[in-house]
């Protein structure tokens, strides 16, 4: 649209009527390509990080396609093609007068995926489904894995640890349900964004479950007394309020809440693997919540990779062939074939 828009302005500028018009339209070009352009030094660097992080890329049986060829591929930044796969919905647990389901996403052709991503949605634990920001699943189904997007129970009704204990039991049905949906449960990544992000976070700190085999947190929060002093500092009452009717409280009414639903507290040497996404201009969540957590992580010498793209806002994968959605997307395809095989 921008390039559209330099062509009339071009053409209002040759015939006298635009000067101010092609300025602004100028800019609007540079503002649209240049994200393009700052991801270029990103994505060069990119393999060779994924690889010191995690190990190589396996192939493993059962995955149908070769991974990417590149983290940013000029020819996909118009479109990404996502063949179609099966979707199906399953209760996997009645709890609260709720049936709670998740959505099971599996590859066309018959054959045993040989591992699960399990992907949080976000909407800050009051909102939100399991229907958000659909093409990631079906991208990764169509490489062979199998995804289970799910819904869990929302705040302010259900506080904290309800929806990590929804997570939880996801995985478990998953695991028992393994050899009905023909995949290997026992090769789990957990993936969320924003506050799926920090669930996802919770449930491979805490829960200790050995099929946990990685977290994926996409521009999340990892420290919840942090994120409401940050609120409380530059007056976001919406965000404030958010963490309130998640935990149940304020820090000083609940403090014991706030603690135990803080990943960055939570992380030992032996949490799993973990790849952490986001935007430098986030403006919903700061990102300061991932370097901060990076350093624990360091201090516990857990393999990590953090990866930030400076031009990038909140949301910054909804769009799987842009810049962003590309350089996420290349990583956590990385990111799954080196920590589930």
């Amino acid at each position: 649209m921008a390039l559209f828009s330099l062509v009339f302005g071009l053409f209002d500028y040759a015939v006298g009527f635009g000067l101010l018009t092609i300025t602004l339209h100028l800019t609007a070009a540079f503002l649209f390509v240049s994200p393009a352009f700052r991801a270029i030094p990103i994505a060069r660097a990119l393999p060779a990080k994924l690889r010191e992080a995690f190990g190589d890329p396996q192939r493993a049986d059962g995955l149908r396609l070769t991974p990417r060829r590149a983290p940013l591929v000029a020819s996909d930044l118009p479109h990404i093609p996502l063949p179609e796969v099966d979707r199906t919905r399953h209760v996997y647990r009645e709890v609260d007068g709720l049936r709670l389901a998740l959505d099971l996403y599996r590859p066309s052709e018959a054959g045993r995926c040989p591992a699960m991503v399990v992907v949080v949605h976000g909407g800050s634990w009051s909102s939100g489904d399991n229907t958000q920001l659909m093409g990631l699943n079906r991208y990764l189904t169509s490489r062979g894995y199998g995804v289970a997007a799910i819904n869990y129970r929302l705040a302010p009704e259900h506080r904290f640890p309800a929806a990590y204990e929804d997570i939880v039991s996801s995985i478990e049905f998953m695991k028992d349900r393994a050899g009905e949906f023909d995949i290997d449960a026992s090769r789990t990544v957990v993936l969320g964004r924003s506050s799926g992000g920090h669930l996802a976070l919770l449930a491979g700190y805490v829960s200790s479950n050995p099929s946990i085999r990685g977290v994926v947190a996409v521009y999340s929060p990892t420290d919840m007394k942090w994120s409401w002093d940050g609120c409380e500092r530059v007056g976001l009452k919406d965000a404030a309020r958010s963490i309130e009717d998640f935990l149940g409280g304020t820090p000083s009414e609940v403090p014991d809440a706030f603690d135990r639903a803080s990943p960055i507290g939570l992380v030992t040497p032996n949490s799993p693997p973990t790849l952490i996404l986001h935007g430098g201009a986030d403006e919903h969540v700061s990102p300061l919540q991932s370097h901060r957590l990076v350093e624990r992580l360091r201090t516990e010498r857990v393999p990590y990779l953090h990866v930030e793209l400076p031009w990038a806002h909140h949301g910054m994968d909804a769009n799987l062939a842009g810049p962003s959605g590309q350089i996420t997307t290349f990583a956590i395809e990385h990111f799954l074939s080196a920590v589930t095989v």
